[in-house]
Formats: C-alpha cells, sequence, structure tokens
C-alpha cells in the first residue's frame, strides 16, 4: 500500500490541479495586438507541410513565445465546451505572409489548422515590430492529449514553435460541474444478501454514450473486484447484476461514463458493516504468529487479552496494544482458549477468541490440597514451561504477588505452603507460560483447604480432599 507520505503529496497535487478555475469566453475568435488586422482561415495543412531555407536576413527567433491554456465557452450558462486558447509572438517581416496553427489529437490523429494573414499594407509599415497572435476557436475534449505547432507563411525550415498539452480532466471541479462528458449519472441499487447479488440501476448519464459499472475495494483508490459490467447507451435496460463474495464496508459500487478521466461516483452498501473485519485471523503454528490484516482501511486498536471466566469481560494483556492500519502481528504466541484479540474502533469493541474451538492444543492448571501445602501440576499435550505463584486479587484484572516464583514444566507439580488464614481469602494461585512471548495468566481462587489432621495413616482425610480438589480446583 503506498505510504502516508505518498498520499498526503498525491493529495496536494490532486487538490491544486482539481480546484484551477477554467477562464471564460463568450465568443472565440482570433486577435493581434499592435492594432493589425488579421484574418483566419481554416486550413488542411498540407500546402504548409514543407518547409524551404529562410533568408538569410530572417532571424531564427521571429517566432516564439508560444503559451497554451484551456478556456470554457458556456451557451445560456448551461452548455459548455472545451477550447484550446494559443498565444504566440511573431516579429513581422516582409518575407513572412502569416502563420498557420495547427493542433493534432495524439488521441486519435485528427487534425485541425487555421491559416492566420496579416493586412500587407500595414505590416510593412510595422516591419521588425512584434505583434502577438492569440487564437482559441479549436474546440477540445476532456482529458485529450494535444500536439500544437505554430509555424509561418510560407514555412520556414528551423522557425517553428511546438508543444504538447493536455486538457483538463473530469477530476478539474469547473470541467466536472459544467461539461456534459464528465456527468458521473446517477445510480441506485438493491442488495439480495441471500445470492449475495447487488442489482444497479442507472440513470441521468449521456444518451448513446456507454456506461462502466464495477465493485471495488476502497482503499487510497478502488482496487478491482472482478471485471467491470457495461451498459449500452444505445439499450432501453439500464441496470446490472453484480455478484459479490464478502460484504466488506469498503466494498463499492463505482460508476463511470465510457470516456477518458470520467469523473466517477461510489456508492458503499455495507460501510456500517465492520464486524467482519474482525474475521481475518491467522494462526501459524510453526512460527507461533498470531497475525491479522485488515480486509478494509479502518482506524482500530488492537489488543490481546484474556477472557474471564463468566465470558462478559476480557482483561487486556499488558504490552500487546497495537495501532495500526495494516497488519497485525504477534510472534510466540500461547494457544489457550481463553487468549483473544479485542478490536476497539469508535463505533464499540470487539473479541475474537481463535482459539476458543479446540483445534490447537491447550493447557490446564490443576490444585490438589495435602497437608497445609497446595500442590499445583500443569498438564499440556505439547512441551511448555510454566511459573506459578500466590497473589492477592485486590481487583478483577489485577492480582498482586505475595510469594516466590516457582518453575515448572509439564508433567511436574510445584508445593506451595498455604496457612490457614490464607484459606477463603483473596489469595489465589495464579500461574502462565513463561516459555511464549504473549500468555494467559490462570487463577484459581476461593480456596478452601480445610486442614484437619497432622498426620495421615491409610485413611487420612488429605487422601478424599485431595481427590475433591482435582476436580474443583482446576482451569483450563
Amino acid at each position: 500500500m503506498i505510504s502516508i507520505y505518498v498520499q498526503i503529496l498525491l493529495i496536494i497535487i490532486f487538490w491544486n490541479s482539481d480546484c484551477q478555475i477554467i477562464p471564460r469566453i463568450e465568443e472565440c475568435g482570433l486577435s493581434c495586438s499592435q492594432g493589425i488586422h488579421c484574418k483566419g482561415k481554416p486550413s488542411s495543412g498540407i500546402f504548409n507541410s514543407f518547409c524551404h531555407d529562410a533568408p538569410a536576413s530572417l532571424s531564427s527567433v521571429v517566432l516564439k513565445s508560444m503559451k497554451i491554456s484551456t478556456v470554457m465557452k458556456c451557451v445560456q450558462g448551461s452548455q459548455c465546451s472545451l477550447h484550446l486558447s494559443i498565444k504566440g509572438t511573431l516579429s513581422l517581416d516582409e518575407n513572412i505572409r502569416g502563420l498557420e496553427i495547427c493542433s493534432l489529437s495524439l488521441d486519435t490523429q485528427q487534425s485541425q489548422c487555421t491559416n492566420v494573414r496579416f493586412a500587407r499594407k500595414k505590416s510593412k509599415m510595422l516591419n521588425g515590430k512584434k505583434v502577438q497572435v492569440q487564437f482559441n476557436c479549436i474546440e477540445v475534449n476532456v482529458a485529450q492529449h494535444i500536439y500544437v505547432t505554430m509555424k509561418t507563411v510560407p514555412n520556414y525550415c528551423e522557425v517553428k514553435l511546438s508543444q504538447e498539452y493536455y486538457v483538463e480532466d473530469c477530476r478539474n471541479s469547473d470541467v466536472g460541474k459544467y461539461i456534459s462528458d464528465c456527468s458521473a449519472g446517477k445510480f441506485d441499487y438493491n442488495v439480495d444478501r441471500a445470492r449475495k447479488i447487488i442489482s444497479v440501476n442507472v440513470s441521468n448519464f449521456l444518451r448513446d454514450q456507454d456506461y462502466y459499472v464495477r465493485l471495488c475495494h476502497k482503499w487510497f483508490t478502488c482496487e478491482d473486484v472482478g471485471a467491470f459490467a457495461v451498459i449500452k447507451g444505445k439499450e432501453s435496460l439500464k441496470s446490472v447484476s453484480l455478484k459479490y463474495s464478502q460484504p466488506l464496508p469498503c466494498l463499492c459500487i463505482e460508476g463511470w461514463l465510457a470516456i477518458p478521466d470520467a469523473r466517477r461516483i461510489q456508492l458503499c452498501p455495507f460501510e456500517n458493516d465492520t464486524k467482519v473485519l474482525w474475521d481475518n485471523i491467522v494462526y501459524n503454528p510453526v512460527t507461533q504468529t498470531l497475525a491479522w490484516e485488515p480486509a478494509c482501511p479502518v482506524l482500530v486498536m488492537v489488543n490481546l487479552c484474556r477472557l474471564t471466566k463468566s465470558n462478559d469481560h476480557c482483561e487486556d494483556i499488558q504490552n500487546s496494544s497495537k495501532n495500526s492500519p495494516e497488519k497485525v502481528k504477534y510472534s510466540r504466541v500461547d494457544t489457550h482458549p481463553r487468549l483473544c484479540m479485542k478490536f476497539t474502533t469508535k463505533q464499540g469493541s470487539w473479541v475474537k477468541c481463535p482459539f476458543a474451538h479446540g483445534e490447537f492444543p491447550a493447557w490446564k492448571m490443576r490444585t490438589a490440597a495435602v497437608a497445609e501445602q497446595i500442590q499445583v501440576f500443569f498438564t499440556s499435550q505439547t512441551k511448555a514451561q510454566f511459573s506459578v505463584l500466590l497473589c492477592n486479587r485486590t481487583q478483577l484484572a489485577s492480582c498482586e504477588s505475595v510469594g516466590t516464583h516457582h518453575s515448572v514444566s509439564v508433567g511436574d507439580s510445584v508445593s506451595i505452603n498455604m496457612s490457614r488464614e490464607m484459606c477463603g481469602s483473596t489469595i489465589c494461585i495464579q500461574g502462565w507460560r513463561t516459555d511464549v512471548d504473549y500468555t494467559v495468566p490462570l487463577q484459581i481462587c476461593d480456596i478452601h483447604c480445610d486442614f484437619r489432621g497432622q498426620t495421615y495413616g491409610d485413611g487420612n482425610p488429605a487422601k478424599a480432599m485431595t481427590h475433591r480438589m482435582k476436580s474443583v480446583h482446576s482451569l483450563h
């Protein structure tokens, strides 16, 4: 995707070109300065196409300073057309009878030429004087690529001006508003969610002009989603049906006239359906990488979180917040069912738990009471390392350590001293994986240990208690 700095630069460039006002003319015509009377006459350009050697007395800069711009001619303030305004400066000379101005469309290879002649008596009197010639009767199309030439009559070799010129396109606010070719049309749509079809009806566009309709994903530009449909201008039916695969908020209908750089209109039927964006979560078990990539541009804060037992709250995991418009990735992630991803936007928060369906191995923490100790052990289908400690749970998302950390491997156990005062209080046993970067800490709280005997025989009560605690105090 385009970097934010390039996007800002492009926006500035487009804004400057789009906001340029096109000068208006009431009538097109030819004018010459210095009070010189000049006449214009359409020409094929053929008779003046071959050049002759210039007289020794003729300066090579007798013709200079050609400038080209676009002007707009409107009838009754509504029907408007675009014309080239061509200006050039000629030093009058007895060897020059006039000028020939030609335009060649590099898109269609069509040319238009005009012969400009001066009143001979007046021009001889002003021999050596500079006269500015302006001609603005060459009609052009939107976004046309033009090659303009200005030559003397007769056509002297090496005495010629030429320039390429691009006519403004429909992105220009003036052109887009007043030139009929830029009419983007109007369309309405109907969505059949069961069949995943969008029916589009188009109206208010030029007759006999084809119209394109497509589906696209709107990022900085609108990227193709399948082929576009063509509505023939000569056909009476002005509707098409477009199939889509997923109702994304950036999935838009785009329509435009079948002309170069025509203005486009867009409607996005699913722009409020943001929930589908949070489904694109992928886990790679080889690299232990959890990733999410947005199918559409969205401003979102992403966190890893631990889903509570009641499933009504997901506690953020420290140092997991990421704010990125592109791909979000977490390395060395625990695959526990309660490890989830939380997405937060201005509209709210959504929690997705990619490991909740048992497709990946999960670990469990169990406890059993033995004498005045709590035995903690972990089970897992894969090799893993754990830490365990006693903590005081003062808040829902906070459990402060009140003892030393104990390291445990899968299949081993550790014994933690537990006094009578600790039993049934806010003291919890907390365990978590230490061989990954992101894990969920699990807690066993409200421990009713009820120690009775100092010594135990074959029938000592601790055995029954151990069995009961294994079934009650386990987390996974």
